[in-house]
């Protein structure tokens, strides 16, 4: 990780008010379209939203599920998530503070989904990142993100050499590997980000 948990968080409270409008490009909503697509939770579904941002996945799956927690570092996009809540109506999501290695959920969930947040990890924290999730069961975990499908380019869009760390896709498949999980679908909408899913193979 090139800056602090902390440091992080700060960053994006400070852009919490603007972050929606920022991140309105056509890759950026093809991500979030892909995660809400292939999350798909039935209506008795927990969903765990990791780096929950401001809740656009969250909501975006809230009619369709049990219950989505959504969770975040970063106290300003917390604040500007319940706002939306309250703000929509909807009574099935819930915001608080967590982090990849540390969710702060209670119970298991059934789905985990998370976009352009797990970049700001090093390769050894992903990994880290994917085991915890792992530990607490979904059968799908479906990943949007800043990752590699070729070579780095750090003038391409969503890539900050000084703030983020991409993975390769080889790197992040592995892990679900190792975690339990095989891929079973790869969503390239740049060459440095997309979507990747997840679903936990049957153990013996």
């Amino acid at each position: 990780m090139k800056k602090s948990l902390d440091e992080h968080a700060d960053r994006f409270s400070e852009h919490a008010d603007a972050y929606d409008e920022d991140q309105d490009s056509a890759a950026y909503r093809a991500c979030v379209d892909f995660v809400v697509e292939h999350a798909a939770p039935e209506s008795d579904d927990v969903v765990l939203d990791l780096g929950t941002g401001t809740g656009a996945i969250a909501f975006a799956l809230a009619p369709d599920a049990r219950e989505i927690i959504g969770r975040d570092i970063s106290d300003g996009m917390l604040e500007k998530a319940r706002e939306k809540a309250d703000e929509r109506g909807v009574e099935n999501v819930s915001f608080g503070d967590g982090r990849f290695r540390a969710p702060n959920v209670d119970g298991p969930v059934d789905i985990v989904t998370s976009n352009f947040a797990m970049h700001h990890l090093g390769d050894d924290e992903k990994r880290e990142a994917i085991d915890t999730i792992a530990d607490l069961g979904p059968r799908r975990i479906v990943l949007g993100d800043v990752m590699l499908f070729g070579d780095d380019d750090p003038d391409a869009p969503f890539y900050s050499p000084e703030v983020d760390d991409p993975a390769t896709v080889g790197v992040l498949a592995d892990a679900f590997t190792d975690a339990g999980y095989a891929l079973t679908a790869v969503e390239m909408v740049t060459e440095q980000a997309g979507v990747l899913v997840a679903e936990r193979t049957e153990s013996d």
